[in-house]
């Protein structure tokens, strides 16, 4: 089955605490990725928090990227989702740890919207567990 998208949720821990609260930084690491990752930018937007703290979004053609920072935690929450085969995501993730100067790093993969399957969510019926009753 072919997915329409891929989204990557990463977790960066043990982060430089002063880049996660440079919103210059922030904004230039997230533009790199996007350039370097072979995605297509459309807008970008980024909020600096006080007392710390950075929030972005990257709009791209092929969706979006987005992070949220908590210095005072060394960590950075960054999702990568994008449509197609021409990005990979994967050179992103590793841009944004160069950047925040980590090496731990978590990443999970969903592949989102399967087109053969099912577009209907399946409900069980209460009382005969594992019972399909109807898709809705």
């Amino acid at each position: 089955m072919q997915a329409l998208g891929r989204h990557l949720i990463v977790e960066y821990y043990d982060c430089n605490p002063k880049v996660l609260d440079e919103i210059e930084i922030i904004e230039e690491a997230m533009l790199e990725a996007t350039e370097k990752m072979n995605a297509t930018k459309v807008a970008h937007k980024f909020h600096q928090f006080a007392p710390q703290g950075v929030s972005g979004a990257v709009i791209i053609e092929e969706s979006h990227l987005t992070i949220h920072t908590w210095p005072e935690y060394g960590y950075a929450a960054v999702d990568f989702y994008s449509c197609g085969n021409t990005v990979n995501p994967h050179i992103g993730v590793k841009i944004l740890q160069k950047y925040l100067q980590t090496d731990n790093v978590n990443v999970t993969e969903l592949l989102r919207g399967f087109v053969n399957a099912p577009h209907k969510q399946t409900v069980l019926a209460e009382e005969t567990p594992g019972t399909l009753v109807k898709n809705i």
